[in-house]
């Protein structure tokens, strides 16, 4: 019996997530300028034959390891250069992270409602769904870590799989630092040695099990280190142990977000619909930890905190950074709401914070209005007509009218579900309402423009923003203008044209230039123009603008 429940609802996960994650992935081209950057580098090495060394703009990259990499290449080889093969393997493994959350949370709680609650917190989450719908190593990292302490923590509740979970944690851990980096081993390793710590339990990760899980650990990820040493030296250290990791703990690559309430503030947020849910989870997370079964919990907090401690004193901060704790407040999450369910003094306060949560969803509708109306000079290249706003106006209100149809009716649980279809199906709503969102998002169709209209034998020429979505769709060489900027964090081998000089100096190599520039840029190049230079404006779409400049002849 207790097997098929337990396979019912992980197939009714399985179903939901290929919904949340997959289904709809080719409806936006690939978006910049980070989606685009995986993809083409995927793309190249596609091109070059190669399987090891990474490449962008022709030249080897080593801004993450090769496995996310091997991932992309392996799905163009199958079903072509496309978003939906791009997007596939981040959502196949949200998809994986999902079931794994359900796993963990029955091992931890011994409780399918708690298990199924935490993994619909999870799957439903924004920055989950986002990511998981989006090309970007975090998912695949982050679920790798999961995939780690869930192998840790079923050896460690049934003492007779102990070899095989601390062999499986090292196999998970090792396949996290070919995706990311040595932080694969650090973050799952410093929320076990906290646990056992804490649990005075330090034995139980010592013997010969350590020894060959490391030794698999290593087998795992150290050859790749090793080869890409061996074939480019410390042009490799330098890019990615220093530039890439160390330089990010000493200065901030968005400074706007080097403040110590970035992280808490975002954890918040990002897990939204959740947000109220979780704050109140966190608050009562004391009590379950002074429990005397409370294992699971001090298990769940070692994993937030070791999160914290490894990226918190760093000033390079993005909210995907910590995105490996989200499964832990999923599960803490899950668990507080299955508890307040059952409990007639909880469940009062778990429809208070369903009702705010509620009342959030109704707040949107005239927040969507307010900033349409406040702000329709700058909204206006976005949304094209009024109908757009009405839509999803319309749209929030009956989600919201939904929702309090089943709470007045008293149906709890059923009320809790349908608030977490509301970031999927949102994201559902936005490519069906708004045709004319992709020009904002993606250069594909400035791209195709000129191609198709201009014969293009030269460097095109792009501001800093769109570069690599140019170089992805275009299959072109490409420069850079951004006048006065700062190069790349991570250096790309291409010109950056950051002085009057210097555009005049690649202007003049070039009888005609072809660009897709900003707004911004285009009036730089204004300036530029008169007697050696002229230029055309040929056409704009979305914040694009496709420029030809030619030299004038003496």
């Amino acid at each position: 019996m207790e097997n098929h429940k337990t396979l019912k609802q992980v197939l009714l996960l399985v179903i939901l997530s290929y919904f949340c994650f997959m289904f709809g992935n080719s409806l936006v081209s690939l978006t910049i300028p980070d989606e685009v950057f995986y993809a083409q580098t995927a793309k190249e090495m596609l091109k070059n034959g190669s399987w090891m060394t990474p490449y962008i703009f022709g030249q080897p990259q080593f801004e993450k390891p090769v496995f996310l990499y091997w991932l992309l290449k392996s799905a163009f080889m199958v079903s072509g250069i496309n978003s939906f093969s791009a997007r596939f393997f981040p959502a196949f493994f949200g998809m994986i992270g999902v079931v794994a959350a359900y796993f963990l949370g029955w091992i931890g709680f011994k409780d399918h409602k708690k298990a199924f609650i935490s993994a619909i917190v999870l799957m439903t989450g924004g920055l989950y769904v986002g990511l998981a719908r989006t090309v970007f190593t975090d998912l695949v990292f982050s679920v790798f870590i999961l995939l780690s302490l869930l192998s840790f923590y079923w050896g460690y509740s049934f003492k007779n799989r102990k070899g095989p979970g601390i062999l499986l944690f090292f196999v998970f851990a090792g396949l996290a630092t070919l995706t990311k980096g040595p932080l694969g081993l650090f973050i799952p390793l410093l929320a076990v040695i906290a646990f056992l710590w804490i649990r005075k339990d330090a034995k139980f990760l010592f013997g010969g099990y350590l020894f060959w899980g490391l030794l698999i650990f290593g087998l795992i990820s150290i050859p790749w280190y090793l080869l890409m040493f061996k074939l480019y030296g410390n042009a490799f250290i330098r890019e990615f142990f220093y530039n890439d990791h160390v330089r990010r703990i000493i200065q901030a690559e968005h400074i706007g977000n080097d403040t110590w309430y970035f992280y808490p503030f975002s954890m918040i947020g990002c897990i939204f619909p959740w947000s109220l849910f979780l704050v109140t989870a966190l608050f009562f997370l004391p009590r379950y930890l002074k429990q005397k079964d409370n294992a699971f919990y001090v298990f769940l907090a070692c994993w937030i905190a070791a999160t914290f401690v490894i990226f918190q004193p760093a000033h390079s901060k993005l909210v995907s950074y910590i995105f490996p704790l989200f499964p832990a407040l999923a599960l803490i999450c899950g668990g507080f709401i299955a508890d307040s369910l059952a409990r007639e003094k909880r469940s009062r306060l778990l429809y208070l914070v369903l009702s705010l949560s509620l009342l959030v969803v109704f707040l949107m509708p005239l927040a969507l209005i307010v900033v349409s109306a406040w702000f329709r000079h700058y909204l206006s290249p976005y949304v094209s007509s009024q109908g757009a706003v009405i839509f999803f106006v319309f749209a929030f209100l009956l989600f919201g009218l939904i929702i309090l149809s089943l709470m007045l009716k008293r149906k709890l649980l059923e009320s809790i579900y349908c608030l977490g279809l509301f970031v999927p199906l949102m994201l559902y709503f936005i490519p069906l309402a708004r045709q004319d969102i992709e020009p904002f998002l993606s250069p594909r169709e400035s791209c195709e423009y000129l191609l198709t209209n201009y014969k293009v034998d030269n460097v095109i020429l792009s501001s800093k923003f769109f570069v690599r979505g140019i170089k992805y769709y275009t299959d072109k060489e490409v420069a850079v203008i951004d006048m006065p900027g700062t190069p790349f964090f991570s250096p790309h081998p291409i010109p950056f044209l950051n002085t009057q000089d210097k555009v005049r100096d690649f202007l003049r190599r070039q009888k005609i230039t072809y660009a897709i520039l900003k707004k911004n840029s285009v009036e730089d190049i204004d300036q530029l123009v008169g007697g050696e230079f002229k230029y055309t404006v040929l056409k704009g779409i979305g914040n694009e603008y496709i420029v030809k400049i030619e030299t004038v002849a003496k």
